[in-house]
């Protein structure tokens, strides 16, 4: 259809590309997927593709962003899209793959980047072709501008569109490519629509805010000032109730203050005093917490992807909660935002209630937001004024050191301060260097108690258990002594009769006799001996008072017991001494009368001294080092807070040196041993 009929251009088709390409659209890649579609359609193309350009001049390269006609999952049966723009711009869903003639599909998307012009090309070649004797079909690459007609030359492209299309008449392509560019056109109409709706969001926002600012700068403290903020904004958005909450800890002129991560109700609309414990309030904080955690405003109900994509994604649980003893209710909350060159930092959280009919819109949520944004500064110039005077001059003392070291190049010249600092305070300043070492904790009395002979447990003894205290004689274990008292009951016995038998020998003068029954009655009188020690022995009892550190017979009694197996452990526990394991590059610093203090591991909070009372004379291997044992003995332990076993660290106190020399002395000892100084 030539363009010179213009009878045809109010024909219904073209009336709905125009309406089409007219419409409003919230969000920019729905209106370029909108541009793709419409373009495809007016051109009769096969397949339209849109290209993201990346790099410039030879490093140039399109990729694939976006394929028509749309896959079935994309469009809802009306033709709308059904998806959210960043899934549709997902680059999973354009493969390379599927876009034809690849090669001169992309080559052609290339050359109209860089010429920012219309081109056609034809399938089999590389140069601009209108003669289609012979091609396959051509392809149109259409780039699409981005901002104002006069912004467009120096801003990048939006993304080309490239037209695959059956062989045509040169007349055809020329009447196809004249369609193309009309309709290209009205990416400008839809850049100055967006422009032109932020300039009445801007105007709109900077009213209103001006209006709230000229109110709430009339209250004489911060608290005033929020309780008028939502009772003018209640009014000026007719709506039920709003609420404003501050951050804890939240300040922006205080440099790395980063505040707390939770938001207290500071006033609510038309309410004099807030108590926090009161159901309502706690729901309100609980919808202001979702908000700062998610850093954008929130809105129940949720809009569709197509209204907002970002407000429709926002998690919306505590608003629902806060908004459920109402079916007609609507939250919004919204983010007080201070700008400074850290970038953004939340301050509070205004929540805003209402019961009308239908849906809050997104221009209002827009408009609402802006305002904040210029109320939040001034709200947060009233909260810090509103602090205590020790506060505000701690501040002022951390902008002046910043503005001491200039704005320019700070970390440097702070780092050039500090080490000149440091390097001053390495050689003046002395203290004890400590040696540290590996240390644990052993009693000063141990006993073990072993089974004297074979035997089976009948007893164990009331404190004879692990962690119980002990008395000298208090009873551990008493052995079964019944065989045994029977056995020296009979060898008592045999002794009687064999010494018996010898006198009766004598006396008859049986010589030889005598003497067996002699050496018999000696051997009976050894065993009953024998028998009557082991009986004795068979009562062990605690040889020292302490406490029983290991050994657990409970479920040994009337077992058997071999000679030497171990029962007990006990250790007093009232004098424990410190054995400490220090390296050999180390012990020469280490003297006897020495001091210093250990910290165990179950508590290395405690400090605890010691005097070193012994160094033995003798280094032992261990992981690869020689270590000596150094002992000491503890002068100032807490009660019951240390126990045998106990390990940790312990450091020697020796002589003071520049915190230089400590730094460097392994470094400079082991270069010594490396090059013989």
């Amino acid at each position: 259809m030539p363009l010179t009929e213009l009878h045809n251009v109010k024909a219904p088709g073209w009336a709905r590309v125009v309406a089409e390409l007219t419409a409003a659209s919230p969000d920019d890649r729905l209106y370029l997927a909108r541009m793709v579609s419409t373009l495809g359609q007016v051109s009769g193309a096969r397949q339209a593709v849109l290209w993201s350009i990346t790099g410039q001049g030879d490093s140039m390269e399109p990729r694939a962003v976006l394929l028509w006609p749309f896959a079935p999952d994309l469009v809802d049966p009306t033709g709308k899209m059904a998806v959210t723009p960043e899934s549709l711009f997902d680059p999973g869903r354009a493969p390379e793959s599927r876009v034809e003639a690849l090669a001169d599909t992309k080559a052609a998307a290339r050359a109209a980047a860089t010429s920012r012009e219309v081109g056609v090309f034809g399938i089999e070649g590389d140069t601009l072709m209108y003669d289609a004797q012979g091609a396959k079909g051509q392809v149109q690459a259409v780039p699409i501008p981005q901002g104002q007609p006069h912004e467009a030359p120096g801003l990048p492209l939006a993304g080309v569109v490239t037209l695959l299309t059956d062989a045509r008449s040169r007349q055809a392509l020329q009447t196809t490519t004249a369609i193309v560019e009309v309709v290209a056109g009205y990416i400008f109409q839809h850049w100055t629509s967006q422009a032109l709706r932020r300039a009445r969001a801007s105007s709109a926002a900077l009213d209103l805010a001006a209006r709230l600012i000229s109110a709430i700068n009339g209250t004489p403290d911060f608290k005033g000032c929020t309780l008028q903020l939502v009772n003018d904004l209640s009014r000026q958005l007719s709506v039920d109730r709003v609420a404003l909450g501050w951050v804890d800890g939240a300040n922006p002129f205080r440099t790395g203050s980063e505040g707390a991560r939770n938001v207290r109700c500071a006033a609510i609309s038309d309410t004099e005093n807030v108590d926090r414990r009161m159901a309502m309030v706690q729901r309100l904080e609980a919808a202001m917490d979702e908000c700062l955690d998610q850093a954008q405003p929130v809105l129940y109900p949720a809009p569709t992807a197509a209204g907002d994509v970002v407000l429709s994604q926002a998690i919306t649980h505590a608003h629902r909660e806060l908004a459920s003893g109402d079916a007609k209710l609507k939250v919004a909350s919204f983010p007080l935002r201070v700008a400074d060159r850290r970038g953004d930092k939340i301050v509070g959280v205004v929540t805003i209630e209402s019961g009308g009919d239908g849906r809050i819109e997104t221009a209002t949520i827009e408009l609402i937001q802006a305002t904040l944004d210029l109320l939040a500064p001034v709200l947060a110039v009233r909260h810090s004024d509103d602090r205590l005077i020790a506060l505000r001059v701690w501040d002022w003392m951390v902008r002046t050191g910043a503005w001491l070291v200039g704005p320019k190049h700070t970390v440097w010249k702070l780092a050039g301060i500090a080490g000149l600092c440091a390097s001053i305070a390495l050689f003046a300043i002395h203290t004890t260097y400590r040696v540290g070492a590996p240390m644990s904790l052993r009693a000063t009395e141990r006993r073990v108690i072993s089974m004297p002979f074979d035997g089976t447990i009948a007893k164990i003894g009331e404190n004879a258990e692990a962690g119980r205290a002990v008395a000298p004689g208090d009873l551990l274990v008493q052995l079964d002594t019944r065989d045994m008292l029977l056995a020296a009951l009979e060898a008592d016995n045999q002794f009687l009769q064999f010494d018996k038998q010898a006198d009766e020998s004598l006396r008859k003068g049986e010589l030889s006799e005598a003497v067996q029954a002699r050496a018999r009655a000696e051997q009976s009188r050894a065993r009953r001996d024998l028998l009557r020690t082991q009986i004795e022995r068979s009562r062990i009892v605690a040889p020292i008072g302490g406490t029983v550190t290991s050994g657990d017979l409970k479920d040994k009694v009337g077992a058997s017991v071999k000679l030497g197996d171990r029962l007990f452990e006990l250790a007093d526990l009232s004098k424990l001494q410190v054995v400490a394991r220090v390296s050999d590059a180390d012990i020469a610093l280490i003297k006897e009368n020495g001091t210093g203090e250990i910290s165990p591991k179950s508590a290395p909070h405690l400090k605890v001294p010691f005097i070193v009372t012994q160094i033995v004379p003798l280094a032992v291997p261990e992981e690869g080092q020689n270590v000596f044992e150094v002992r000491g003995e503890l002068t100032g332990a807490p009660p019951g807070t240390l126990l045998d076993g106990m390990e940790g660290q312990a450091r020697f106190n020796t002589e003071r040196h520049s915190l230089a020399w400590i730094a460097s002395r392994r470094i400079i000892d082991q270069l010594r041993v490396w090059l013989w100084w």
